[in-house]
């Protein structure tokens, strides 16, 4: 009861707020939208799977037709079949996003089939209104476009399907709208100069992860993990000092290279982001520790926050 009359008060009407959760399988390209949405770089990008681990919340406060809003989105891990207790954290951070989600962006990709996806069951979980995004239109034509918007809205009839490229920021605005509308009037949840619930730590460590997701193959990046041990801001520098996880010895040397040159190169890249991330001089040291099969331990998991 409390809720409705609180809704009914005309000054909460003048300010919408809501959550936002953005789900999809690996690489459709949710990480790239919502960087685009947020204007700011907060989820990892590279072109391997699965490089989204945690659940990471943008927020964006502004004006839409003159009514401030909040918009507090939620950055999913891809949808996949587990096979590490790992993975099974990174699905319950999906499915929590979309249990308190006001609004859903559920990203595919063009070449994608609507029967039988594997996130239609996920679905059932929120009340919230879809919006399908349908992404990478850049890699197809018109004709295409229509074939897949029918294909659907026959499949699952969303609020509303809004073909985007998130790469070339094209029809964002439009997805924009979609979105901001269908949020609810409430007051903002959290600060307005607030642009994530993530510590700067959590940056740091995303960051040097995915230099480790760029520069090495196969197995190695999904057996690594970035501990910040330190991280002290000082008048002219962050000093930051990070523990690489890995789950074997053959797997340590790899990441430190002949003469230490990979771990070193690592290092020299995830330095100059961190820099621009922070606008600030960083000295970034790095060690690599074997922690054996981590992604399987729960108690390592809970240490390493994944488990909400």
């Amino acid at each position: 009861m409390e809720e409705k009359v609180e809704n009914n008060n005309t000054e909460l009407r003048n300010h919408r707020a809501g959550f936002v959760s953005i789900v999809g399988k690996p690489n459709v390209g949710k990480s790239t939208l919502m960087n685009v949405l947020v204007g700011e770089r907060m989820s990892i990008i590279t072109s391997k799977a699965q490089t989204t681990r945690h659940r990471i919340i943008g927020i964006l406060n502004g004006k839409h037709e003159d009514i401030p809003f909040q918009l507090v989105y939620s950055d999913t891990p891809g949808v996949i079949k587990p096979s590490y207790k790992l993975h099974d954290s990174m699905m319950t951070f999906v499915k929590g996003s979309l249990e308190d989600a006001d609004v859903v962006l559920f990203v595919v990709e063009i070449g994608e089939k609507a029967a039988e996806h594997e996130v239609l069951p996920l679905l059932k979980r929120t009340e919230a209104p879809v919006v399908l995004v349908l992404n990478k239109i850049d890699l197809s034509n018109e004709e295409e476009v229509k074939q897949k918007m029918q294909e659907w809205d026959d499949e699952i009839h969303p609020a509303a399907i809004i073909p985007i490229s998130a790469l070339e920021k094209a029809n964002i605005g439009t997805l924009f709208d979609a979105v901001v509308t269908r949020l609810p009037f409430h007051p903002p949840y959290f600060d307005e100069d607030e642009l994530t619930d993530k510590p700067e730590r959590f940056f740091a460590s995303e960051i040097i992860r995915e230099k480790i997701f760029l520069n090495y193959r196969q197995e190695i990046p999904y057996s690594s993990e970035v501990v910040i041990t330190e991280f002290k801001d000082k008048d002219d520098i962050i000093v930051i000092r990070a523990e690489i996880l890995v789950e074997r010895k053959s797997q340590k040397g790899i990441i430190i290279g002949e003469k230490g040159e990979m771990l070193k190169k690592v290092g020299t890249q995830a330095r100059q982001d961190l820099e621009d991330f922070f606008g600030k001089k960083v000295f970034l040291e790095q060690h690599v520790k074997v922690e054996p099969d981590w992604r399987s331990k729960e108690n390592k998991l809970r240490q390493l926050g994944y488990q909400e």
